[in-house]
């Protein structure tokens, strides 16, 4: 059985709910990422901001991402998943959320995030076809 502590990668960069979503985009820009893992106070994961959050969400209903926070669009559920999860349950949540990033805990603890790359990498052509299918399909 493949798990998610298996296709992960680790190293995470996070960001605080207080951060501004303009220095949030600047990050994402310099690292080359599309989302970040929203952290409280405590350091405890509570969301995920994403490229595409700060553009629907903040920029183009007027508001200025120099004064929104990350929290501002991460205060939905977390969806996440433990290491020990089946890579075929990681697949079902995130076909069901439609999402294409994937947090990994353990407890409260940030120790991964599974991608879209991180699947064609650990899985089979067909899987991450049907994966991809399923994430974008209108």
């Amino acid at each position: 059985m493949t798990t998610a502590r298996q296709i992960m990668h680790v190293g995470v960069e996070t960001i605080s709910a207080q951060t501004s979503l303009a220095e949030a985009a600047r990050r994402m820009r310099d690292r080359n990422v599309g989302a970040l893992p929203v952290c409280d106070s405590d350091g405890n994961p509570v969301g995920m901001v994403t490229d595409r959050d700060i553009i629907i969400e903040c920029i183009a209903t007027g508001q200025d991402p120099r004064h929104a926070t990350t929290g501002m669009l991460a205060g939905r559920k977390l969806i996440a998943v433990s290491g020990d999860t089946d890579v075929g349950d990681v697949l079902a949540t995130m076909q069901t959320h439609r999402i294409r990033r994937l947090p990994v805990i353990d407890g409260n603890e940030l120790v991964g995030i599974i991608s879209e790359a991180d699947l064609s990498r650990g899985l089979r052509e067909q899987q991450v076809g049907e994966f991809v299918e399923a994430v974008c399909a209108p």
